[in-house]
């Protein structure tokens, strides 16, 4: 086995009940989400009881996300596995760079869940969308979309999925569009045009927000959304400017691949960048963590591995 890589979930991939079957399976879960809950009270209900509904809405989206990714990742701790380095995919570099010791469990907490308001109130001066877009080269989907008034290709996920964000008419026009040329859309489960210029207001306002923390290089590399390469010491620098670039997540795998990781573990909700990563390479193992149950399958699979 070469390094372990710990994935964080994004958002789009929240679902009521998450992180409940952790918070009774382990106790540095259980310790997260209770320091949570006096931070932000309802939280918790938000994630174990919240509808669809609820949890689609950013400022709920956010924190909640972040409290399962890092959970799980700590249950993994618990039962004696530890990445050599890590990743997340949007609001999962918060929980990673949280995880790596960039900044305490509770300031990652604070941090995203301003994140999360800054992004919602920055949406609601537009309707926009986003949506996946399957069986098109992304150099052609970033082609197509300049054929459409504000409209970007946001987040490039693997050789066969890039993602699209902005108005929300753009976006319906823009799958007709991509329907004739053999491609396939998915509507994703998010409030706002992410990762695009309608996130500006949010970026200035979150950069703002993270003077008032102590930032610190990680202990382990996290891999950067920006640039696919790890953050040194410039976290405070480079989180705002996440919000309003592209994620490269298929230049990210495949640097860390060249790096020498081996298996990956997506920690927190679905299984989404699991998909993702296959696509990217056959050549790696990829595992899961959201639950009680996939963490002992993850548990055992990796440990049989080593």
């Amino acid at each position: 086995m070469g390094k372990i890589a710990f994935v964080f979930s994004g958002q789009g991939a929240q679902y009521s009940g998450m992180g409940n079957s952790l918070y009774h399976t382990s106790f540095k879960a259980k310790t997260l989400y209770e320091s949570a809950e006096a931070i932000r009270p309802g939280t918790m209900a938000q994630s174990f009881e919240g509808t669809d509904d609820e949890l689609k809405i950013t400022e709920n989206t956010q924190p909640c996300l972040y409290l399962v990714d890092l959970s799980a990742a700590l249950a993994l701790n618990e039962a004696g596995i530890y990445a050599d380095g890590a990743a997340g995919f949007s609001l999962g570099e918060v929980a990673a760079l949280a995880y790596a010791g960039a900044y305490s469990y509770e300031d990652g907490f604070r941090i995203v869940s301003k994140r999360g308001q800054l992004m919602s109130k920055a949406a609601e001066g537009a309707d926009t969308a986003m949506c996946a877009v399957l069986k098109m080269a992304p150099a052609d989907v970033e082609e197509t979309v300049k054929e459409f008034d504000k409209l970007y290709a946001v987040n490039f996920n693997s050789p066969v999925q890039t993602v699209v964000s902005g108005l929300k008419s753009s976006i319906d026009a823009f799958m007709e569009k991509a329907k004739s040329l053999g491609g396939r859309c998915i509507p994703l489960a998010v409030s706002a045009a992410f990762h695009s210029p309608f996130m500006d207001e949010a970026s200035a306002g979150f950069a703002e927000e993270l003077k008032d923390y102590n930032i610190v290089s990680p202990r382990i590399p996290v891999y950067a959304n920006m640039d696919a390469k790890p953050y040194a010491l410039n976290a405070a620098q480079m989180l705002p400017k996440q919000i309003v670039s592209p994620v490269r997540w298929t230049d990210t795998i495949q640097n860390m691949i060249a790096d020498g990781y081996t298996d990956f573990i997506e920690v927190g909700a679905g299984k989404t960048l699991c998909g993702l990563i296959k696509k990217i390479s056959s050549e790696v193992n990829v595992y899961s963590v959201e639950d009680a149950d996939t963490l002992k399958a993850t548990v055992e699979a990796v440990k049989a591995n080593a």
